[in-house]
């Protein structure tokens, strides 16, 4: 999740992270992003590549460790428009500064590493680290 403009010194956004295992939390993330967003849609769309990196670290970890690793691993966000963008391959993105997080995403969802999914905001734990 991502509060856009939450600073109202920089107006730079605010990425939370919360990614559970087998129900269990295994890591909180909350800390300002580096760059400041135009959109709602930017700072979710960075929360977003953040949240993907996190879990390409922790899905290579546990393959080192010898867990076997079936399928992709499902990750849901609150915005729909970040939702489509990451996940439906028809999508095209007409925001050409968020090309580099949206071709990470694009690119793990397509390699099957990750799925994109919508949840609702009452529902996002990650809400509580913005």
């Amino acid at each position: 999740d991502a509060s856009y403009a939450s600073n109202k010194v920089t107006y730079g956004s605010h990425t939370g992270i919360f990614i559970m295992l087998n129900s269990a939390p295994i890591v909180w993330y909350s800390k300002r992003q580096n760059t400041v967003e135009t959109s709602t849609f930017g700072s979710e769309f960075v929360a977003l590549c953040i949240a993907t990196e996190l879990v390409q670290g922790l899905r290579y970890k546990l393959r080192m460790m010898g867990v076997p690793l079936d399928g992709s691993t499902s990750m849901y966000c609150d915005n729909e428009s970040v939702m489509k963008n990451g996940s439906i391959p028809e999508s095209t993105l007409s925001k050409k500064h968020n090309a580099i997080c949206y071709h990470k995403v694009r690119e793990s969802v397509a390699a099957g590493w990750i799925q994109v999914g919508l949840i609702k905001i009452e529902s996002n734990l990650a809400d509580l680290f913005t």
